[in-house]
């Protein structure tokens, strides 16, 4: 028998495999590089090294079954990725003295069983249960980003989702960050793509731009769709387009005729690019002098 056929996803406890297989044969598939030592008195198979499942479950053999995944690890296995994070975060009850390691990020809650669900046989807080935390703990631009992600995932289960996450902040016992985990939760939006959208709009809303609607329909007087809207102030007619670089690539020539025709139909429209993620003066400068443009008045 293999020895990575046993364990769980690729990830043991060396003294059980030691216990199974023998010490020499450990030692051996280590020295070969069939196994990887991972964290003190755990390995994993080589070719599961980068696999959250593997490191999940190497987490759980360390910390026992009083542990549960959690974090950005936990949002990764519900199968959201707009949030990927090279460490692997666990949380464990108050008082244990079960310590973090390099690549390991320990978390200590109390009152958390309850919202532990079995994902691929790995003890994981549920979706509801991280989005909430992420809300009140991460910076708010992840935060988004991955309520906006599940939201969308859920489907036609969004409104359920969104009332499950708001309980759960209203439920929890630190209630550092709850309001504002409850606003960020208010501008999370099923229909937001990408999480470079997510991320664009938190920046327009953190800049004091009034909430825009998300990928918004305009549509003709018979009800045909014209065109969707990355992000639009109806009642404005301002559009910010979002130029991904997946989405637009080889679409130039598309993208400017489009936005002429917004134009003859009275719509300002301020592009973005994924620079001016990093550095949105200048968009943000020309969207102001739109909103100007309308009459909105700054406080």
């Amino acid at each position: 028998m293999q020895i990575t056929a046993a364990g769980l996803h690729g990830a043991h406890l060396r003294a059980d495999l030691a216990a199974e297989f023998g010490t020499h044969r450990v030692k051996s598939a280590l020295a070969t590089g069939e196994l990887r030592p991972l964290w003190r008195f755990v390995v994993v198979a080589a070719d599961r090294w980068l696999d959250p499942l593997t490191r999940g479950a190497a987490a759980l053999l360390l910390a026992g079954t009083d542990a549960a995944l959690s974090g950005p690890t936990a949002t990764t296995l519900h199968g959201c990725r707009a949030l990927t994070a090279a460490n692997t975060h666990i949380t464990v009850r108050p008082g244990r003295t079960f310590k973090p390691r390099p690549g390991l990020v320990v978390h200590h809650c109390g009152m958390f069983t309850r919202d532990v669900v079995d994902v691929e046989g790995l003890r994981v807080l549920s979706l509801d249960r991280t989005v909430a935390d992420l809300l009140c703990t991460a910076r708010p631009e992840d935060a988004l980003t991955v309520a906006d992600e599940a939201l969308r995932l859920a489907g036609p289960d969004a409104d359920v989702l969104r009332k499950q996450i708001a309980g759960k902040i209203r439920r929890r016992l630190d209630p550092r960050g709850t309001v504002r985990g409850g606003n960020l939760l208010d501008l999370a939006s099923s229909r937001s793509l990408s999480p470079a959208e997510s991320r664009f709009r938190w920046k327009l809303v953190d800049a004091g731009f009034p909430l825009p609607e998300v990928n918004w329909e305009l549509t003709a007087l018979d009800g045909t769709v014209i065109c969707i809207l990355d992000l639009a102030w109806p009642s404005v007619r301002i559009a910010a387009e979002y130029d991904g670089y997946a989405a637009h690539a080889g679409r130039a020539a598309e993208d400017q005729a489009r936005e002429e025709d917004l134009r003859r139909r009275g719509w300002i429209v301020v592009r973005a690019s994924a620079a001016d993620l990093a550095s949105p003066e200048r968009f943000e400068r020309e969207l102001r002098a739109a909103f100007a443009q309308r009459g909105y008045t700054w406080r």
